[in-house]
């Protein structure tokens, strides 16, 4: 596993050491755990937008589905005569 150095504020490392000491988990490890979330949410946020992007072309290409059509279709659920889903 590769290792990195990380150069921090003193007042950012005390409070690291202070954490670190409170969940008996090493500095490295806080570290590691506070990185991969960053990553993880940074993931995600640009999944997210991949998807908004996607949603605006389908949007701007006339790609959608009448609204009254999908109300209609959601009060048909649980009934005798459920309608399918709208499509496009």
């Amino acid at each position: 596993m590769p290792i990195t150095s990380v150069r921090m504020p003193d007042q950012l490392m005390d409070k690291l050491e202070t954490i670190a000491e409170k969940l008996d988990r090493s500095k490295g490890w806080i570290i590691k755990d506070a990185v991969s979330q960053y990553v993880e949410r940074i993931d995600r946020k640009e999944k997210m937008l991949a998807e908004t992007r996607q949603a605006l072309s389908e949007l701007e290409s006339g790609n959608v589905v009448d609204g009254d059509e999908v109300m209609a279709w959601i009060e048909s659920w649980g009934n005798e005569n459920e309608k399918s889903a709208p499509q496009v």
